[in-house]
């Protein structure tokens, strides 16, 4: 072991406070979409806090004005108003900020509309909470907008990162994991490309709670001695994450639907964003890996309680993904 068992441990530390909060609490939207004639329709949706919306709110550009605010309504999830509000001489240099961010441990989407169809994605947070709108965007703007986005999904979805860890301490050999990790990699590609163009529809709920069902398996298969384990895991590891690679997919295509994508750009965007969620993946990758090594260079003791930590650790991920499978069964 040790590489494996001390990952391992180091890994869970870091994660829980993140597992024990995870989906509690929804990054903010702000929508802006063109109507013509210098209207704008405004999409606001808050997360909730205890109940109520969280204290922030939009400041949109100087030259606006908006009609008598609607009051909130909570959808059981998130609290959104929607309302007009009229940008004489367009949006174009005007400053977006979300009053009261810089309070908070969340962000905000921004996604506005220089003309119809024509779209720009913004990530707002406590330490950035404005920009300045400039024009269209060119195509390096949108690949830099759309990585970024990408590589804050995949790290901030401690979903995904929970399966691909389990991944890591299931399979022993690297060879097998290089390719467990690629076939993941290729599925969700293929599914999330698929969903964002419309390919393929399938209701979110679902999807969340299969996501959530895919990490109690590798958490059941790691509990279990390696003579014990499904001989399909053991021998194709890569087949069982291509299969969930498929629904993990769905769940970025989700989000990415969420987010939108530019009318004129939607392949560079969707290949962009894709690209931001594999750096993001590989970075989580690297950094559990490398403190694994250090870990087991300097404690090399945990060799000898490899079986037992490796046990506790698969209740433990077994118990978070358990808990969102109920959770995300209460949504349908």
């Amino acid at each position: 072991m040790s590489l494996r068992t001390t990952l391992l441990l180091l890994v869970m530390a870091i994660l829980q406070p993140a597992l024990a909060c995870a989906h509690a609490l929804d990054p903010g939207y702000l929508e802006l979409a063109a109507m013509g004639e210098d209207r704008w329709r405004i999409t606001w949706r808050m997360p909730d806090v205890g109940g109520s919306p969280m204290h922030i709110s939009p400041q949109l550009p100087a030259n606006c004005t908006t009609d008598t605010l609607p009051p909130p309504h909570f959808d059981g999830r998130a609290w959104s108003m929607t309302y007009l509000a009229s940008c004489p001489g367009s949006l174009t240099n005007g400053e977006i900020r979300i009053l009261g961010l810089e309070n908070t441990r969340t962000d905000t989407l921004v996604r506005y509309e220089t003309g119809p169809g024509r779209a720009v994605t913004q990530r707002l947070t406590a330490d950035g909470p404005s920009f300045v709108i400039t024009g269209d965007p060119g195509w390096l703007d949108v690949v830099i907008s759309y990585v970024s986005l990408g590589v804050t999904h995949i790290l901030e979805g401690v979903d995904h990162l929970l399966f691909v860890l389990a991944l890591l301490l299931l399979v022993n050999d690297r060879r097998r994991l290089f390719w467990a990790v690629t076939a993941f990699t290729f599925a969700h590609s293929i599914t999330l490309a698929s969903a964002t163009m419309g390919w393929l529809t399938l209701p979110s709920a679902p999807v969340e709670v299969v996501i959530a069902l895919s990490i109690v398996f590798l958490a059941y298969e790691l509990a279990l001695p390696a003579a014990r384990r499904d001989p399909l895991a053991e021998r194709f590891p890569a087949l069982i994450a291509f299969c969930f690679g498929l629904i993990h997919g769905l769940g970025f295509a989700g989000a990415l639907h969420e987010i939108g994508l530019p009318a004129s750009d939607i392949p560079l965007a969707l290949l962009s964003f894709n690209a931001g969620v594999e750096i993001g993946q590989l970075m989580f990758i690297s950094l559990v890996l490398s403190i694994g090594f250090l870990f087991s260079r300097q404690l090399p003791a945990l060799a000898r309680r490899s079986a037992d930590l490796t046990r506790a650790s698969s209740y433990a991920i077994g118990a978070v993904a358990a808990f969102w499978v109920i959770e995300r069964l209460s949504e349908f």
